[in-house]
């Protein structure tokens, strides 16, 4: 599971539905309507808004919205009542992580997305997130880069 803390205008088509589907697994997890994924780390920041659920659902809305942007149809039907006062934070190295991780899915699945996005010297968030300084989260299982030495 991932939930971006990237707006979701910098997904391809497989990750903008993936997203969908993921967000919508959050949403489930989150109103207690399934047993699996309970402890996933992506659901940590979502756990410590006041209302858990409506968080997720606020995170989907932008997600739905930029489906309808591209012309697909993303059931909203299918979204809980949203937090709309929702604001999370989302650390500068947070988003630098993100924006590596992507980049390196899409030079092996979609490289010619990437080129298509042009340069990014410092990726927008989603809009529920509001960015600040620090470093990857602690929730995110980053690992070191490997070394050949």
């Amino acid at each position: 599971m991932r939930l971006w803390s990237l707006h979701p205008r910098y997904l391809d088509p497989k990750g903008l539905v993936a997203l969908w589907r993921e967000g919508l697994l959050a949403q489930a997890v989150l109103a207690g309507r399934t047993r699996g994924y309970r402890n996933h780390p992506q659901l940590i920041r979502f756990r410590e808004a006041p209302d858990p659920a409506g968080a997720v659902a606020a995170y989907l809305v932008v997600v739905q919205e930029e489906a309808v942007r591209r012309g697909y149809r993303f059931d909203a039907g299918r979204l809980g009542p949203a937090s709309g006062e929702t604001r999370l934070a989302v650390t500068e190295g947070q988003l630098e992580y993100e924006w590596r991780h992507l980049e390196a899915k899409f030079a092996l699945r979609a490289p010619e997305w990437l080129r298509g996005l042009g340069p990014v010297d410092s990726p927008e968030p989603h809009p529920m997130f509001r960015r600040m300084p620090g470093p990857v989260a602690a929730w995110e299982a980053a690992k070191a880069p490997c070394r050949s030495d």
